[in-house]
């Protein structure tokens, strides 16, 4: 009998040992994704005098360059400047396009920015009907009819969108100006989806949902109805069946944008609003829980251009966020999520390394504007 009672004391222990642990770290657990509120970002004049720095600075860069195009011949061996004389700065041509949308973007928010007449004599130099035409001719050349797909197609109609929609006469003089280059993105947008078999699911700049979705913002702004609804088409056929989506598996080394949240922000858009909470709970479920948490991208080092993406990541993360939050009251935890990612990276922008100044920025903004539109 005293053998018995031994028996059981021992085996009360090992379950009281095994417990005490795993009560301890579901406490730890608690305490490290619940605790900490973010406060909501500034998007005031002061900031916008510090961002466009940025752009400013980056556009007029001509090197380091890095071409991404495929050469047919030595008569391709020129200077970057003389195919794209405007974006031939920022040290790539998709770089270079968004930091033109930077400077449109904090222009047309806050025009009495320090170096708004700097700006807006910049772009009426640059983006006018000549320099267009020889961007234009680049990409007539067949060889080039890949280039910059999609990520670049995307930042182009972001600019051209954002050229449109503001009342300004600079700004559509400017966006009929590049029409003829918007013309043949669209174009090239239309010939290219119906024959994308299967969706790129990466964190790079061929991610096909991010280059949907800048797309369709195009789309539904001109009201160009042919490219929205293919759009909604190839997003649906990529995307509908999707479920259980393993952003524990992300980030990898080099992304900027989430393949899991890059989905969700063009399935907001093409989805009506039921159809997407429905999928949304397949696809995420673990965003409806109030204490949801993602650890952010953690930056090694900012002077390496590939793993500074990490801090893109944050901001892209953070805009699918905010645009979530905003859309469905049932998702505004998300928001503090989205502002503890930028509150990450947003302190090392201005003044960082050009491996990441010369287009971060874009991604800051973008944030920013997705968090204040009204």
């Amino acid at each position: 009998m005293k053998k018995f009672y031994l028996l059981i004391f021992s085996i009360m222990l090992i379950i009281s040992c095994k417990n005490e642990p795993n009560e301890n770290a579901e406490t730890d657990k608690k305490e490290s994704i619940s605790g900490q509120e973010f406060s909501e970002p500034s998007f005031t004049l002061a900031e916008a005098n510090k961002l466009i720095e940025l752009p400013l600075h980056c556009v007029g860069t001509a090197y380091p360059y890095k071409p991404g195009e495929t050469l047919e011949s030595k008569a391709d061996l020129v200077e970057p400047i003389a195919v794209h004389p405007i974006f031939y700065g920022c040290f790539d041509w998709h770089s270079a396009v968004h930091g033109y949308w930077s400077m449109v973007s904090l222009l047309k928010q806050f025009p009495e920015m320090n170096k708004a007449a700097e700006v807006r004599k910049l772009l009426t130099e640059k983006i006018t009907s000549e320099n267009v035409a020889t961007e234009v001719a680049f990409f007539e050349k067949p060889i080039n009819k890949s280039f910059e797909r999609t990520y670049g197609w995307a930042w182009l109609l972001k600019l051209s969108e954002e050229l449109h929609s503001w009342n300004d006469p600079m700004a559509q003089q400017l966006a009929q100006n590049l029409r003829p280059l918007t013309n043949i993105i669209v174009l090239r947008y239309k010939q290219f989806l119906p024959k994308l078999n299967y969706p790129i699911r990466v964190g790079e700049h061929t991610n096909t949902a991010f280059g949907l979705t800048f797309a369709y913002d195009y789309a539904k702004t001109i009201g160009d109805l042919e490219l929205q609804q293919l759009i909604e088409k190839r997003a649906r056929d990529f995307y509908l069946d999707d479920k259980n989506c393993p952003i524990t598996w992300e980030p990898s080394g080099y992304d900027f944008l989430s393949p899991c949240l890059e989905e969700i922000d063009i399935m907001r858009r093409v989805l009506p609003s039921e159809e997407f909470l429905a999928w949304l709970s397949d696809f995420m479920p673990q965003l409806a829980d109030d204490n949801y948490h993602l650890k952010v991208g953690e930056v090694s080092d900012r002077t390496d251009g590939k793993l500074v993406h990490l801090d893109g990541l944050n901001f892209s993360r953070a805009w699918v966020f905010y645009g979530l939050a905003k859309q469905f009251s049932q998702y505004k935890h998300l928001e503090n999520l989205a502002n503890e990612h930028l509150a990450y990276s947003y302190s090392n922008l201005v003044g960082d390394s050009y491996e990441g100044g010369h287009w971060l920025g874009s991604f800051a903004i973008y944030a920013l504007n997705t968090l204040h539109e009204k």
